[in-house]
């Protein structure tokens, strides 16, 4: 029977007892076992924060770094993805050979390349000019060189040769691509963090504390995350150019769909906080005295021992061998698309839930990344803690951790399932979503926008430049309103004898139009905070079976490849989770935008407004789509784990539980005869 020390040990599916050696540190470099692992986990607890704020970060500024560059969702979501695109590139040899290695030291490197990745990522803002937003009362005062007021018609006929004056000196197009690679060189340099600082955890941690001490990790990694979508909502409420323009001159605010905010002072306190990561790591030892000398016994069955031998020694020849009996293992593979499908929706969900805000519920963008920062993160935190204090409470062995995941996804689709109905309808927006008659409109054409009341303004179609109406409806451009004059400056400019609104029914007093799009009633803010509540109680119920994913990756490999079987598990996970998650959320995402903005030199720019309802089946649908997925495979999973706890012992005939656990949920350990039976009965791919 199992003892205390087996919980953190590996479930005995493939058994080698000849794997028990570990490399004892000399006499020389003992040193307390018990404030050397404090101190790792405290600097990789930190290091966790860091990563976790710069990559939370990126994804609380990835609608406004969209709309600064003028690109489309699927674009920003590739500019995010590109962390894992560097992971892709380095995870597998780094895990495997860095194992090898001083994993402390090859951390320490790696916290110093995420620090340049994020200060590349910040420089795009210093080498552009101003931000250009679409305005054209901005075109006509650039062009007129006045400051009085101007006539909205006017404006729209003068904004063409005022484009082309400012797209000869347009230079931005690609800038976006410093943003890629400079994430992409974190990406790299997160590489070593996680399947190395885990698995050197997991190899000097006390009988039963790995699980604990995972769940810490993750949990303060997720604190770094919420801190990341905090900044990222405050830097939201400062203008791009903050510092270097006049804000009298601004007209937009943060509610309005143009509006960036000072998206890169996140990355240079991302670079400060990355440097001071490496140090620690500079000073801890390259192993420490194992509190357990005895470990559990290793899941590889080799044919010889010169096999084993290629396995423990960092050569090519055995590193492929190990990449061979891992993907032979089909409770391995099983493990990894459940994590893969459970990844897609979270990263998925997480990258574009802030803009899924301000277009469903009409959020102001700093508003809207707050908002899934105080709901998202901390509930994941606190969930994944409670789940790692079950486990050590409770003693869970691999079924229970399944079983425990398995009923908290189920219970997590519920609320998931609830947010379909709780949505707002489109705004009335003349021309796209209502007719200047007030009725709906039926087929959108680019002839929608033109109507008696503005033909006489020979109006754009291509610029929005919204204005809000007396009569509750919004117009792209009060040239489209049938303004004839404005009074007021910056945000506090008015038009007036808006000819639109007086069509309507409105006295001449009243058919004026403020800037910016008209708000969204109070039924629409009830819905919002059922939204809200929600969504927090679905995420910290799916995190408490979060917990246990890396521990049980743990429990289905042998202790030689815990690092390389991290490193393959994030690899894949991050690759087609990370990488494709964004980019097929944001390329459907597109499909239901209405409206698309146009670049300074013409083309189309980010996506202005959003059809409510479609963005709302799509986005919720992708994501209780694939949770409902991961439910099947769980209870795949399940089964698979208790068909190999029946394998029965050819030794006596009777039903040997091996790899299974005890009555008190630890791993039961066998005996070299049955490991040696169960060897040969099991595939192994050899």
């Amino acid at each position: 029977m199992a003892t205390d020390k087996d919980n953190n040990e590996t479930i005995n599916l493939n058994c080698n007892p000849s794997s028990l050696e570990y490399n004892t540190p000399p006499a020389n470099q003992k040193r307390s076992c018990c404030a050397a692992l404090k101190m790792f986990l405290f600097a990789l607890c930190f290091c966790n924060f860091t990563k976790a704020y710069s990559g939370m970060y990126l994804k609380s500024s990835i609608t406004q770094i969209e709309r600064r560059f003028d690109i489309s969702s699927s674009t920003a979501g590739l500019v995010d993805g590109s962390f894992e695109i560097g992971n892709l590139l380095f995870i597998a040899f780094v895990s495997y050979y860095g194992a090898k290695m001083h994993r402390p030291r090859i951390i320490a490197i790696g916290c110093i390349v995420m620090s340049l990745g994020s200060f590349l990522t910040a420089m795009p803002h210093f080498f552009m000019g101003p931000y250009k937003y679409e305005s054209t009362r901005t075109s006509a005062a650039l062009i007129n060189n006045v400051t009085e007021s101007v006539s909205s018609c006017m404006a729209n006929r003068t904004f063409t040769e005022q484009s082309k004056l400012a797209c000869a000196k347009d230079n931005n197009n690609y800038m976006w691509v410093y943003i890629f690679f400079g994430n992409m060189l974190r990406g790299i340099g997160e590489t070593p963090i996680t399947p190395l600082g885990t698995a050197y955890i997991d190899d000097f941690a006390g009988a039963g504390s790995t699980a604990l001490y995972l769940a810490c990790l993750n949990a303060v990694g997720l604190f770094g995350s919420m801190v990341g979508f905090t900044l990222g909502s405050y830097f939201a409420k400062f203008y791009v150019d903050v510092g270097f323009v006049d804000m009298n001159t601004i007209t937009i605010t943060p509610q309005d769909t143009r509006w960036v905010g000072a998206w890169w002072m996140g990355f240079l306190l991302a670079w400060m906080l990355n440097l001071l990561a490496a140090i620690p790591f500079w000073f801890l030892p390259k192993s420490l005295e194992k509190k357990d000398e005895q470990s559990a016994p290793d899941m590889l069955t080799f044919k010889d021992k010169e096999k084993l031998e290629l396995q423990k020694k960092a050569t090519v020849k055995g590193f492929f061998l190990a990449l061979k009996i891992l993907f032979c293992d089909r409770l391995y593979l099983l493990l990894l698309c459940i994590t893969l499908m459970k990844a897609n929706s979270y990263i998925g969900f997480l990258t574009y839930n802030p803009k899924f805000m301000e277009q469903q519920y009409g959020q102001s963008i700093s508003r809207a990344i707050f908002i899934t920062g105080v709901t998202t993160l901390p509930a994941a935190a606190l969930g994944m803690f409670l789940g790692g204090l079950i486990m050590k409470k409770y003693k869970f062995g691999l079924l229970s951790a399944s079983k425990m995941s398995f009923i908290t996804t189920i219970i997590a689709l519920i609320p998931s399932m609830v947010v379909f109905i709780i949505g707002c309808e489109n705004k009335d927006v003349a021309g796209i979503t209502i007719t200047y008659n007030g009725g709906k409109v039926q087929a959108f054409h680019e002839g929608n926008f033109f109507s008696s009341c503005n033909s006489h303004c020979q109006c754009s179609t291509n610029q929005w430049d919204p204005v809000c109406g007396e009569n509750g409806i919004t117009y792209m451009s009060a040239c489209l309103a049938g303004c004839t004059s404005s009074s007021g400056a910056g945000k506090a400019m008015v038009h007036h004898n808006c000819s639109c609104i007086e069509a309507m029914g409105f006295a001449a007093v009243k058919s004026s139009v403020k800037l910016g799009t008209c708000p969204r009633g109070d039924s629409c803010s009830r819905m919002f905070l059922f939204y809200a509540i929600l969504q927090f109680f679905s995420t910290f119920v799916f995190s408490i079976g979060g917990s246990a994913a890396y521990v049980i990756v743990f429990w289905v490999v042998g202790p030689e490849l815990k690092s390389l079987a991290m490193g393959v598990y994030v690899l894949l996970v991050r690759t087609l989770g990370g990488i494709l998650a964004p980019i097929y959320f944001g390329a459907l995402i597109d499909r239901t935008c209405l409206k698309w903005g146009t670049k300074i030199c013409g083309g189309k720019g980010a996506c202005r407004m959003y059809d409510a309802e479609s963005f709302r089946n799509t986005f919720l649908g992708l994501k209780v789509g694939i949770r409902a997925t991961t439910v099947f495979l769980i209870f795949w999973f399940i089964r698979m784990v208790k068909k190999r706890m029946s394998v029965k012992s050819p030794k006596n005939g009777v039903q040997k539980r091996a790899g299974s656990t005890t009555k008190d949920g630890h791993p039961e350990e066998a005996t070299r005869e049955e490991c040696t039976a169960l060897g040969e009965e099991k595939e192994t791919c050899m």
